[in-house]
């Protein structure tokens, strides 16, 4: 039996402001929502594209071409306005907070997605679905009630925050929190 594989993959970062003010979020919704496993207020982020398990040079390959995509790019804001669910209705896999639509996220998106195909990496093909998990695993001895997801909804008054930076992390399974910040492409300032 070999050792567990480590994955990367690259995402949006959130700042760490943003992450203090989620961790008290995600304390009362704990409350009201059973789910196996809650997501370590560190490990918050926006997934732009899964790399798995990936040789060093075609990392090295896709970070020149990211940092090249996102050279011009500047930082934006962005706004979390809803909690939501993947999976089954009645048992998520998947417990979310979700963001408003955001033009300059789906370029920065599409930058690193390009950069990834152009370095040899093969990606999921769903439609980007920008969503910060915050907990995996419904374990109630209820089914799942979706009209819970607006009436428990914290962000009524959404929280807003300046995308700053793309990170690439590494995963350490069985560790807390389990992602490791491995390249930074910060976005350029607004004058």
């Amino acid at each position: 039996m070999t050792g567990q594989q480590t994955h990367y993959f690259y995402a949006l970062e959130l700042p760490g402001e943003t992450k203090e003010m989620l961790k008290g979020t995600i304390h009362r919704l704990q409350g009201e929502f059973p789910f196996k496993t809650w997501v370590h207020p560190q490990d918050l982020h926006i997934t732009l594209a899964f790399l798995g398990d990936a040789p060093e040079a075609k990392i090295q390959a896709a970070n020149e071409l990211i940092d090249a995509a996102l050279n011009k790019t500047t930082t934006f804001k962005m706004e979390i306005d809803q909690l939501g669910i993947f999976g089954r209705k009645d048992s998520p896999r998947i417990f979310w907070a979700g963001l408003e639509k955001s033009n300059e996220l789906n370029a920065v998106r599409n930058a690193v997605f390009t950069a990834c195909e152009a370095s040899g990496f093969t990606l999921e093909t769903r439609p980007f679905s920008p969503h910060i998990t915050i907990a995996r695993k419904w374990v109630g001895e209820e089914a799942f009630k979706a009209d819970l997801l607006e009436a428990m909804n914290p962000f009524k008054e959404e929280l807003i925050f300046h995308a700053e930076r793309v990170v690439l992390y590494k995963t350490h399974l069985g560790k807390s929190p389990k992602y490791e910040p491995i390249t930074l492409f910060p976005l350029a300032s607004r004058t």
